[in-house]
């Protein structure tokens, strides 16, 4: 068994770390991941420059690009062997509802699956003095893919794993779950460079909007582990035939 490990905080951030340590177990673990932190980097993969790669220490590799480029050079002619699973994280902080459109940390996981492989991607919801509890997420990580190798789910799925940043302990369990929603993101921040010109920040993510029973909100906010299942396919498969009329109009 071969594991594929990358994430969007870097190949030196504390979760990529402890959750290669924690699979050792499982399988044979090699991390291919980003130089420096690449948070938001959502699916981007680079097509206008070169990617070099390094090769730190034997089975641990840093790729001047993206998450999707790691797990695409690494599944795609890299390496003389084939991965059986492609995992991605711990990252540093959560990717619950919207964040996903956005995660590099989940864009690592989509490549694995647009390439065949079965993917999870699992992010430890930390906050201000939370605690940074990377053990939790790393055991919760082992406990599921011990799982997925005992019982393979459908191919087809990519698990999104938000866990609490609290004591393996003090967890309550796992539940399934669907994607909430946030508010509307804060406003930019605009700033001043070093020579005076005017900079702008992102603005924080907005506020929870939709976050009842059954979102991964609500199970995070519960001191449950979310699980939600994600898929590829992004069309919106109930509004083809109205839009099939709508277009009929176009033809005349």
């Amino acid at each position: 068994m071969k594991i594929l490990l990358s994430n969007d905080d870097g190949y030196m951030a504390q979760g990529i770390r402890v959750l290669r340590r924690r699979l050792s177990d499982l399988a044979e673990v090699t991390v291919v991941a980003p130089d420096r932190n690449r948070s938001g980097a959502s699916n981007s993969l680079t097509l206008d420059v070169p990617l070099r790669v390094l090769e730190i220490e034997p089975g641990l590799y840093c790729v001047q690009g993206t998450p999707t480029d790691c797990v695409h050079l690494a599944i795609t002619g890299f390496f003389d062997f084939e991965h059986d699973m492609v995992v991605s994280g711990v990252n540093d902080g959560a990717n619950l509802g919207d964040d996903v459109l956005y995660s590099g940390t989940v864009a690592a996981a989509i490549e694995g699956r647009f390439l065949g492989l079965p993917t999870l991607a699992v992010s430890l919801c930390t906050r201000p003095g939370s605690g940074g509890h990377f053990e939790t997420g790393a055991a919760v990580a082992h406990r599921l893919i011990a799982e997925m190798l005992a019982r393979p789910l459908d191919a087809s799925l990519i698990l999104n794993v938000n866990v609490p940043d609290v004591p393996l302990e003090a967890l309550r369990g796992f539940r399934g779950t669907r994607l909430g929603y946030r508010h509307r993101s804060e406003p930019i921040i605009p700033a001043r460079d070093p020579r005076g010109r005017p900079v702008y920040w992102v603005g924080p993510a907005g506020a929870q909007q939709d976050a009842g029973p059954g979102t991964d909100f609500h199970a995070i906010d519960a001191g449950y582990v979310s699980v939600t299942p994600l898929q590829i396919d992004l069309t919106r498969h109930a509004a083809l035939p109205s839009l099939q009329g709508w277009l009929e109009r176009i033809d005349g």
